[in-house]
């Protein structure tokens, strides 16, 4: 075996992706999705990204208001984000990214030269403004701190230090119309229900690259749309999709090839609970009689369909890893086989074996 062989396999172990890849197979025995643990430093058992660990309740109903007021927030510095970084296709320069602490716009360069970010910090609830000179600049996020002020503050912080940019003040999307620097409705901040919000973005962020890693095609970032307050990624087949003459500019970028794209997001006036979706563009006919998983997802969507599984069902299910999984592969399956896309040639060398993916979707082999 090479070195570069050794490397590889040393990457590739269960205990780093707790699954088994079609590389793995011959070394490895056992089901690929059952939770897994390593030896940690001081010999106490360690839990692996993705495995088993509590997952936060957050009904829609105890927390709106602050996600309301959290997503006119997401959208003045997604907005900030948006005049400061190069376009990309897809509008994958608009946007923002779990990190440790919270979300980052990560790096962007002002007008001025000087290279910047913002953090969401969720962990001192606080908006975080630094530069690559060093500069530092912050605010407190509470409770009362209306869209008005928030919008203030930032312009403020980024003016102190050289990076501030103008935006179109106005929400996108949303049935908001208020100016941003004229909404003192919108304050409510909930510090727990948002640190909940947060670890839920962090672990569905990690099972999301897991199951991108599966796929050799055209995938998107694991990123936040500020659009709609949602986690999402995305798979290409690589054919470009047919001209839709109907579809505004935005999503006329969005959707220039064929996709299946996956999220999750917090719930809103439609759907009244947090939950993980999918949709294949354009959309293939008979889609909604294509099976999902697990038992709880659902085919919805009173024009196009729209595959949903409710987060409760991810958070009280024995092993919540494998139930989403179960749930992206189902929807992938659907849309990609209706759509005619080559799967066999777009699956990954880290991809589970076929038995394997049965299993996950509960078919006998």
């Amino acid at each position: 075996m090479s070195a570069l062989d050794l490397q590889l396999h040393d990457r590739g172990r269960v205990a780093s992706g707790s699954y088994v890849s079609r590389s793995q197979a011959d070394s490895t025995r056992g089901s690929p999705f059952r939770s897994m643990s390593r030896s940690s430093p001081t010999g106490q058992a360690e839990t692996t990204f993705g495995s088993r660990f509590d997952l936060p309740a957050l009904p829609l109903e105890d927390w709106e208001p602050t996600l309301d007021t959290l997503h006119l927030w997401a959208q003045i510095v997604g907005k900030v984000r948006l005049a400061a970084a190069a376009p990309r296709n897809h509008w994958w320069h608009v946007t923002l990214y779990v990190d440790v602490r919270g979300l980052t716009t990560r790096r962007m360069h002002a007008p001025s030269g000087i290279t910047f970010q913002i953090d969401f910090d969720f962990v001192d609830h606080r908006l975080v403004v630094r530069t690559a000179g060093g500069d530092v600049e912050s605010f407190p996020l509470v409770d009362g701190l209306s869209v008005a002020e928030f919008d203030a503050n930032l312009h403020e912080l980024l003016g102190k230090v050289g990076t501030d940019v103008a935006i179109r003040e106005l929400p996108y999307g949303m049935d908001v119309a208020t100016p941003f620097q004229e909404d003192r409705e919108h304050a409510s901040y909930d510090a727990d229900a948002v640190t909940r919000f947060w670890r839920i973005l962090d672990w569905a962020d990690g099972v999301f690259e897991e199951f991108a890693g599966w796929s050799c095609a055209k995938t998107s970032p694991v990123h936040l749309f500020w659009h709609g307050l949602d986690l999402a990624v995305t798979r290409f087949s690589g054919r470009r999709a047919p001209e839709n003459r109907s579809f505004d500019p935005v999503s006329r970028e969005a959707y220039t090839h064929e996709v299946v794209s996956f999220g999750f997001w917090a719930g809103d006036q439609k759907v009244r609970e947090p939950t993980f979706y999918s949709y294949t563009a354009p959309e293939p006919p008979e889609l909604r009689g294509r099976p999902l998983r697990p038992d709880a997802a659902r085919w919805t969507g009173e024009r196009s369909a729209m595959a949903l599984l409710p987060y409760e069902s991810v958070r009280t299910a024995s092993d919540p890893r494998a139930t989403l999984l179960s749930f992206l592969e189902s929807a992938y399956c659907g849309g990609s086989d209706l759509a005619e896309w080559d799967r066999e040639d777009l699956t990954s060398s880290w991809c589970p074996e076929p038995a394997a993916l049965r299993d996950l979707l509960g078919e006998v082999n």
